[in-house]
This record gives structure tokens, sequence and C-alpha cells, in this order.
């Protein structure tokens, strides 16, 4: 009888050895895609308010792509249950390779719809990388330091369509997930209604707690920054100080310091002091780089002239790093019973935010943004202090 379960025991051994080596296989596949993908989304998204200018079609694009993405982010899990976590990514990094086609004709008939379908793509799949600024430093430069004619932004939108067209074949090799796994598909629609009922609930219960109305205007803030980076900071401060290839080199320095802070950041993170003195840290960065562009900062020549607008992106990456880390941290200890609720609270004020940023750009001055940055962060910050005040207060209580 042993002799007759031993080869049970090696086989389940090998199964487990076997699934193993496929979970470490689609971890690889996944990295490799995402970087592929979203090394073109982040550049291209970053040249937007530069390159596509006449009638701010690339501004407006992209905050018809935020609203998008705000609205379909309501039913994104639904869509990745109903089609499975593989076919749902497969799905989504088509959005992606669109838009970057749109781009090679930039008009309102190919932007508008590419960025409306890129949204419920982005709903899908969303993270961001910084290495494809880098390409856009070397191939828009055209040697002298000046910017490259349309051929040269033809052939950066081409490699970038390469790039998405590779990570989205490797997509296609994920493997499966049985029932067991994360496979869950609906088999009715009351399963769907039920789904949208618990949903709604999700969205609409942490808009009646006071710890998320106080931490709502951070969240938002954090999504203005980041508008007001792809948007004004490339437009106004990298493109007539570096030119069009600058502004690859400049957000290629702001996402290093953007992950690099993120990973410190996190690292340093243990509980509600940590975060508040983390969180104020990162507001005074960014009110002093706000303050310099608003009172001091003109585009100068020579070294300091290029220096100036990199120490900016490096000091904005910074704050938008630690903005990043202490809201998801905030939120997972805040709203453990409600992660889904929060954290699309987080998704919707942030899109909502940036779409705002995008549409309104066109029509603002520069330093009307920068006046309405300084009063969002300086609002979000004692909105931010007085949640912590409130929440110390409430575990003295309990003590």
């Amino acid at each position: 009888m042993e002799e007759e379960e031993a080869p049970l025991v090696a086989e389940n051994s090998e199964t487990q050895t076997l699934t193993k080596k496929n979970h470490t296989r689609d971890v690889h596949i996944l990295s490799s895609a995402f970087l592929l993908i979203f090394l073109a989304y982040g550049a291209v998204q970053n040249l937007e308010s530069t390159i596509n200018t006449e009638e701010d079609l690339g501004t407006i694009s992209l905050g018809i792509l935020y609203s998008s993405f705000m609205v379909f982010s309501f039913f994104a899990s639904l869509v990745v249950r109903f089609l499975g976590t593989k076919n749902a990514l497969v799905l989504g990094t088509t959005g992606y390779w669109l838009f970057i086609a749109a781009n090679l004709k930039p008009t309102w008939y190919t932007m508008v719809p590419a960025s409306l379908y890129m949204g419920f793509s982005a709903s899908i799949i969303w993270v961001a990388e910084f290495v494809g600024n880098l390409m856009s430093l070397v191939l828009l430069k055209d040697g002298t330091g000046g910017t490259t004619s349309g051929s040269g932004i033809t052939l950066l939108y081409i490699v970038f369509l390469c790039s998405m067209t590779l990570g989205t074949i490797l997509m296609c090799f994920l493997q499966k997930r049985d029932a067991k796994g994360e496979e869950i598909l609906p088999d009715s629609s009351v399963s769907f209604y039920s789904s949208m009922v618990s949903l709604s609930k999700s969205i609409i219960a942490p808009l009646f707690d006071l710890r998320m109305l106080l931490i709502i205007p951070l969240i938002a803030y954090s999504g203005l920054q980041q508008a007001f980076v792809w948007a004004e900071y490339t437009k106004y401060i990298v493109e007539p100080a570096l030119g069009e290839s600058g502004v690859g080199g400049a957000m290629a320095v702001y996402g290093a310091f953007d992950a690099i802070c993120s990973l410190a950041m996190g690292r340093l993170t243990s509980g509600l002091k940590s975060m508040t003195l983390i969180v104020c840290a990162g507001a005074f960065i960014q009110l002093i780089v706000l303050l310099w562009l608003l009172l001091k900062y003109s585009v100068t020549s020579g070294v300091l002239g290029i220096l100036y607008p990199l120490l900016m992106a490096a000091a904005l990456g910074i704050g938008d790093g630690i903005f990043n880390t202490q809201l998801n941290a905030l939120l997972g200890m805040l709203f453990k019973h409600d992660m889904e609720g929060a954290f699309a609270q987080l998704k919707v004020w942030q899109c909502v935010s940036i779409a705002v940023v995008f549409f309104v750009s066109p029509y603002i001055s520069l330093h009307a943004v920068l006046v309405v940055m300084l009063v969002a962060v300086c609002i979000s910050v004692v909105g931010f202090l007085f949640l912590t005040l409130m929440v110390e207060k409430a575990f003295s209580f309990v003590d």
C-alpha cells in the first residue's frame, strides 16, 4: 500500500513545481510586456502638450482619455471578471496601441476615438514607466540642440508602436488560470446586478465618512500635480529651455526620482506619525518649486538653463513619489474593511483633477495654474493634518 502511494506524492510535488514555474514565467512575461507598453505610452503622453499643439489637440485628447478612464474604472473589475485575466490584459493593451497609432496622423477624428477607447483600456491595466523618455531624448535630438522635423517625430512614434506591438504579443503567451485561480466568470444576470449594487455601495459609502472627505483634497492634489507636470511643466518650462528633445530627458529625471522616492518612502513608512512627516516634507518640496516658478524663474541660457528644469523635474518627481506611497498606505490603514471603495476614490478623484487640468490648460495661463496649485496644496495639507489629529485622538480615546 505504501509503495502504491509513493508515485502520487511524487506526482503532486511535480505538479507544484510546474505550477510555480508557470507563475514565475507569467511574472517575467508581464514585467517585460508592461515595460514595453508603458515606456512607449509614458513618453508619448509627456509629448502631447508640446507636439500636438494645433487647436490644443494633445491636451484635450488627454482630458478626454482621463475622463473616459474615470468612468470606466467603475466597471473595470466586472470586465476583468467576465473576460478573465489573460483576455482582459490583451484587450487592455489594444487601447494603448491605438492611441500611439493615432498620433501618426493626429486629427480630431483619430485622437478623440482613440482617447475614449484608451480610457477603457487603461481602466483594466494602468502602471507608469519613465524609460521611454530616454528614447524621446535620443530620437528627437537633431544634433544642434534644437528640435527635429516631422520625420523624426514619425520615427519616434513608429519605434513606440513597435514596442507596444511586442508588448501586446507577449501578453498572448500568459497562462490561462482555472477556476481555482483568478478566473471568476459571472454565470447569470443576477450576479451582474449584485456586482453593480455592491460596486455602487463601495463607491458612494466612503463619501459619508469624514476621514475620506479629509483625504480627498490630497488625492485631488496628487492628480493635479501629475497633470501639471505632463501638460504645463513640459510645455512652458522644459520645451522653451531644452527643446522638444529635452522633454524626454527631463521626464526621465522626473520618473527616476519618482520611482526611487517611492521605494525609499515605502520603507520609511511605519505609522501615522511617519506618514505625517513624509507628507509634510513632500508638500514643502512642491511648495518651493511652485513658488520658484511663480516668483523667480525665467528661461536662461547656458548650464543653468539646462540645470534648472532638471532640478525641478527631480523635486516634482520626489513629491509625486511621496504622495502616491503615503496615500496608498493611509487608505490601506484607515479603510481595511472597504479597500475596494477607498481605492476607487483614489482613482476617481485623481482622474477628475487630471482631466480638469488638461481641459482648462489651453484657456488659462501658467501663472493662474501655479496659484491654483499653491492654494490646493495648502488646503490638502491642512485637511491631512486635521485628519491625523482626529485619528490620533480616536486611538488615544480607545487606549
